[in-house]
């Protein structure tokens, strides 16, 4: 068996973790990086393309989301990389979090490769900009770790079904952790997709409950000073801020610079990945709200995550969006075991609507009127631990899937 994968650079983001690479590499294979498999209309392999954000700001991303999509193809094929009778190959293409470039790297998996599903990627636009490609080729797109709202809403097409969680999953427990009668909140996000979903969820989930959003403010994604964005906040005196971010460029250290929770402004935000929360020591106490920390599921699933990835990497524990890439696998081949290994689209999306699975986060089901994954989300309080060099997600309480399932927009 042939195995692609990329070359791996690392970085720092706020939100989660990336991998980086400039293309399909040999892993246990003769070929050169970027050369098209022979055979690509063999009938006995199943071949999956990945596509992340491999550099720039998110590129800490990919390294969660590759090594979990490589632990999660293990663990579901008990090592034997075969699902009905049929060997799995995957490829992992940079997207450069560019949207022209994810095209190009997209259609390059599909025409070159011949893949039968594309995973991925890590940014909302680059994705957004994929999902037309899925309807015209016919395949299908299992998305991890992109959260705007509108990839299972307004843009959403039959081809795709998303593993990640939404911006509406995560304004949903972040609403719950702070959002009440009478209470005052202001929100910081990147000017972006993924910003603007996400404040746009957040404040229904929150007026909901009662609370009011009276001021929004939107950061340059790729910004390095916040201060006028966060003087502003500090002037509609709000209760709360809750802030909404991913990358390595955050705006922590300015919170803190200028005392916004001396001023009576509480935080509230997604407890993010490991690296980020070490810069979070300004902000224990806050409540909040988590995707995944490898310490709160309760289940052999990720028992067996957590201990395989400490064996592989060096002790490192898997990380924010670790599970989202094992869940990808794991959808892909559960849906295949199924289908006796049968890859024909229109077989695999009657499989996969309402299909549930086993994740390390407990299980997931595919919703059957936009393939959104219903998933639990965790309450959680920041907290210094003896047991860790960073502050810790502790959990207040698990938030199920009926709780956090968004609205349906498609």
């Amino acid at each position: 068996m042939r195995w692609r994968k990329s070359l791996i650079g690392w970085g720092l983001a706020l939100m989660t973790s990336m991998l980086v690479a400039c293309g399909a590499d040999d892993v246990g294979g003769s070929e050169e990086a970027g050369e098209s498999p022979e055979n690509t209309e063999a009938e006995d392999v199943v071949r999956v393309g990945v596509l992340t954000s491999l550099t720039g700001a998110l590129e800490a991303y990919g390294t969660q989301t590759v090594r979990g999509f490589e632990l999660g193809l293990e663990y579901a094929t008990d090592g034997t990389m075969e699902v009905g009778g049929k060997k799995i190959e995957y490829y992992v293409e940079d997207t450069e979090t560019q949207s022209d470039v994810a095209v190009h790297k997209a259609t390059r998996l599909l025409e070159d490769y011949n893949v039968d599903f594309i995973v991925g990627s890590s940014s909302s636009g680059d994705t957004l900009a994929v999902l037309p490609l899925m309807e015209e080729y016919e395949k299908i797109m299992v998305v991890e770790p992109a959260v705007a709202d509108s990839i299972t809403g307004e843009n959403w097409n039959r081809y795709v079904f998303r593993t990640g969680r939404s911006s509406s999953q995560d304004a949903t427990a972040g609403a719950a952790a702070i959002a009440g009668e009478g209470v005052r909140i202001a929100t910081l996000a990147q000017d972006n997709a993924f910003g603007r979903d996400g404040v746009s969820a957040f404040k229904n989930t929150a007026e909901e409950l009662g609370a009011e959003v009276l001021h929004e403010e939107y950061a340059d994604p790729a910004g390095v000073d916040f201060a006028s964005n966060i003087q502003r906040v500090i002037n509609a005196d709000p209760d709360y801020l809750f802030v909404i971010w991913a990358g390595a460029n955050n705006p922590w250290g300015q919170i803190a610079d200028m005392g916004v929770q001396q001023r009576g402004i509480q935080i509230s935000t997604g407890a993010p990945d490991i690296a980020a929360l070490r810069t979070m020591g300004a902000v224990v106490g806050m409540e909040g709200f988590t995707v995944y920390h490898h310490s709160l599921p309760d289940n052999e699933v990720n028992d067996w995550l957590v201990e395989t990835h400490q064996e592989r990497y060096n002790g490192e524990m898997p990380d924010l969006f670790t599970p989202g890439g094992f869940s990808a696998a794991m959808a892909i081949v559960q849906a295949l075991e199924e289908t006796g290994g049968d890859t024909d689209t229109d077989l695999l999306i009657s499989t996969m609507e309402g299909m549930t699975f086993n994740t390390p986060k407990g299980e997931m089901t595919f919703r059957e009127e936009d393939h959104q994954a219903l998933q639990s989300m965790y309450s959680i309080t920041l907290e210094e631990s003896p047991e860790y060099d960073y502050p810790v997600p502790v959990l207040s309480r698990e938030l199920t899937p009926e709780e956090t399932a968004p609205p349906i927009n498609n």
